[in-house]
This record gives C-alpha cells, sequence and structure tokens, in this order.
C-alpha cells in the first residue's frame, strides 16, 4: 500500500470546486463521522456482532471512497469482507489498519482544507 497516495487530489480538487465555500464542512463532517464509525467498529468488534461489523465497513468504506482516501478505503473493504464471512479472527487488526490510515487521512486533510 506504500506506493499509493493516501488522497485523491484530484477527487478533492474536484469537490472543492463543485462545494465551495461548503468543502471545508464536507471535511469537517466526514472527520467526525470517521471517528463515530471508528468508534461503532470497535464495538461491533467486541460485541463480536459480525452483521454491525460488516455493515459500519461497508458505510466506512464508501464514505471513505466519496471523500478521496483510497487507502482507507481498502482498510474498510477488508473488514467488511470479514464481516460478511462472519471471521473476526483479525478484526483487532483490521480496526488498527483503519485507525492508522485514518489518523494520516485525517492529518493530510487538515492540511489540504488550509491550502
Amino acid at each position: 500500500m506504500s506506493d499509493q497516495q493516501h488522497l485523491d487530489h484530484e477527487a478533492l480538487t474536484e469537490l472543492r470546486d463543485v462545494m465551495g465555500d461548503e468543502f471545508n464542512i464536507l471535511i469537517n463532517t466526514f472527520l467526525e463521522d470517521a471517528d463515530e464509525r471508528l468508534r461503532q467498529i470497535t464495538e461491533a468488534a467486541r460485541a463480536e456482532d459480525a452483521a454491525s461489523f460488516r455493515k459500519v465497513a461497508h458505510s466506512f468504506k464508501g464514505s471513505s471512497i466519496n471523500i478521496g482516501a483510497p487507502i482507507l478505503a481498502d482498510c474498510c473493504f477488508a473488514a467488511e469482507q470479514a464481516g460478511k464471512e462472519e471471521n473476526l479472527s483479525h478484526s483487532a487488526e483490521q480496526i488498527a489498519a483503519i485507525e492508522g490510515e485514518l489518523a494520516t487521512v485525517s492529518e493530510q486533510l487538515r492540511r489540504y482544507m488550509q491550502d
């Protein structure tokens, strides 16, 4: 994954052009929502609730794609597949991957908003 960009700058530029003054609100909403989804997926893993784990991961994947965060979307897709297969044996590692990538994406998005 290291050769992939954490953010799709072309997609973000397009979003900024379309959203105008609302762009920063969109980014801040994504970041707040991402923190909540991370909490929910962690809760689902603790409860060994594969269906909820899959559902949250699927939703998180979609919002990551929409905001232009492909690696984060890939991490969420792996978690979604695990939930679909009802195999949460690697959920801690999957959550750690999501959390780590979200930290990188959050930092880069905040810098992008300042440009």
